[in-house]
């Protein structure tokens, strides 16, 4: 027993005096996800990654809002929501330790507006989302793709489809009265 004792004794303590001592963190450690509410445009990419559906968007067409709410608490810190984010608005940082006084201080909630369509009024995307791919587009304005893209661009899905319908009537009419 005193050969055991002291063997402890010389080599000394085998774990770090955590919380009282700093941690070594390795360099790729992952924490918590930091979002950032400015570069967001609210596409939902995240929140279909996100395995233990810890993130979450919830359409409020009354009020015409999408909101934005990540639980930390059911966050296993994977990742996925910054690798499929396109505007890098959601990243890990450093911060691991999570503990709070409330489950309530665990959630961060964000609310987005937003866009009618021109044609039939009803909410389709968030303001940011649209902004965000006219810029994208506005890229490729000298092809006449991307310019028909931009003029449709606070046009919603169904709506897209019936005039895109109605154009591909009339250019197969004008083809057909110069055959």
């Amino acid at each position: 027993m005193f050969k055991t004792i002291g063997e402890v004794l010389r080599t000394g303590d085998a774990t770090v005096k955590y919380p009282f001592a700093p941690i070594q963190r390795p360099k790729d450690a992952r924490g918590k996800p930091e979002h950032d509410p400015l570069k967001c445009i609210a596409c939902s990419a995240c929140a279909v990654a996100c395995p233990p559906n810890a993130i979450q968007t919830v359409l409020d067409l009354d009020a015409g809002t999408k909101s934005w709410s990540i639980c930390y608490g059911r966050c296993i810190f994977c990742g996925r929501c910054e690798e499929v984010c396109p505007t890098d608005a959601i990243r890990l940082g450093l911060q691991f330790e999570l503990a709070v006084f409330g489950k309530d201080d665990l959630e961060e909630v964000c609310t987005y507006s937003l866009v009618k369509c021109d044609e039939c009024g009803e909410y389709f995307a968030t303001t940011k989302q649209v902004d965000y791919a006219a810029r994208v587009l506005g890229q490729f304005r000298n092809e006449p793709d991307a310019n028909r893209a931009i003029e449709d661009l606070k046009t919603c899905t169904k709506c897209k489809q019936k005039k895109d319908a109605y154009r591909w009537q009339q250019e197969s009419r004008k083809a057909g009265d110069l055959l």
